[in-house]
């Protein structure tokens, strides 16, 4: 792209659609392959962090830092990169410059997906004056008054230090997942809920974003391969400085 050799393959025998796709959809399937078959030896290594008899160092199946390493999620993950890689080159057609726009588009749609949109693949579980299990991943926890108005963590270590200074914990918080200050809390009149995603929808959220992944992918190889056929046929050679 960059030296403008591609013209000289449009002359060969096979039509431009064939050739772009002849290009991108075996290096496509072979990057998606590799990355499967990492992340099923990552899951195989990291298993014994998700049991629940570990006590040091266990891991909830839904953490960014594990999800997008496992399951098809890594290789949903893989392809799209290559696929942003792909359109990058055939859009910017300086190697260096791609490449650095593929990074910074990656990070920010893996940062989107792991900061907004994984958490709404569907509605999280919500409960009262319980604590979520311990596979689940915790979206947000409050303590609220009897009121119905929300209160702080420094409050509530006022609570406690008035009442029961032997449950009270550091100066501006309470102890966390702590049976008996919450019990106390709950008994003088406060709530504390707590939204999550339970553990067990580990594989409905990974085929999720496994398919809108797959989605993007295609999109974008579709889109490269069309811009490469009508928009490159008459571009001028550039020249490398």
């Amino acid at each position: 792209m960059e030296t403008g050799t591609f013209r000289y393959a449009w002359t060969q025998g096979f039509g431009r659609w064939r050739w772009t796709l002849a290009k991108l959809v075996p290096l496509g399937i072979a990057v998606a392959v590799a990355a499967g078959a990492f992340s099923l030896l990552f899951s195989w290594y990291y298993q014994p962090f998700f049991t629940q008899t570990l006590s040091f160092n266990a891991q909830v199946p839904l953490d960014a830092g594990v999800f997008d390493l496992r399951g098809v999620a890594f290789a949903a993950w893989t392809l799209a990169a290559f696929a942003i890689g792909a359109l990058a080159g055939m859009l910017i057609r300086r190697v260096a410059t791609a490449i650095a726009a593929t990074l910074a588009v990656y990070t920010g749609l893996a940062v989107a997906a792991g900061l907004y949109l994984r958490e709404h693949y569907m509605a999280p579980l919500l409960v009262k004056n319980a604590s979520a299990p311990r596979s689940a991943w915790v979206i947000s926890q409050q303590w609220y008054a009897k009121g119905g108005q929300p209160v702080s963590q420094n409050a509530l270590s006022q609570v406690l230090q008035q009442g029961a200074p032997q449950l009270a914990g550091g100066k501006g918080g309470i102890p966390q997942d702590d049976p008996t200050v919450n019990q106390y809390l709950a008994q003088h009149g406060y709530t504390l809920w707590t939204t999550y995603q339970p553990g067990s929808r580990f594989w409905p959220f990974q085929w999720i974003e496994g398919g809108w992944l797959l989605a993007l992918s295609v999109l974008l190889i579709a889109v490269g391969a069309a811009y490469r056929r009508h928009r490159l046929a008459g571009a001028p050679p550039r020249r490398l400085t």
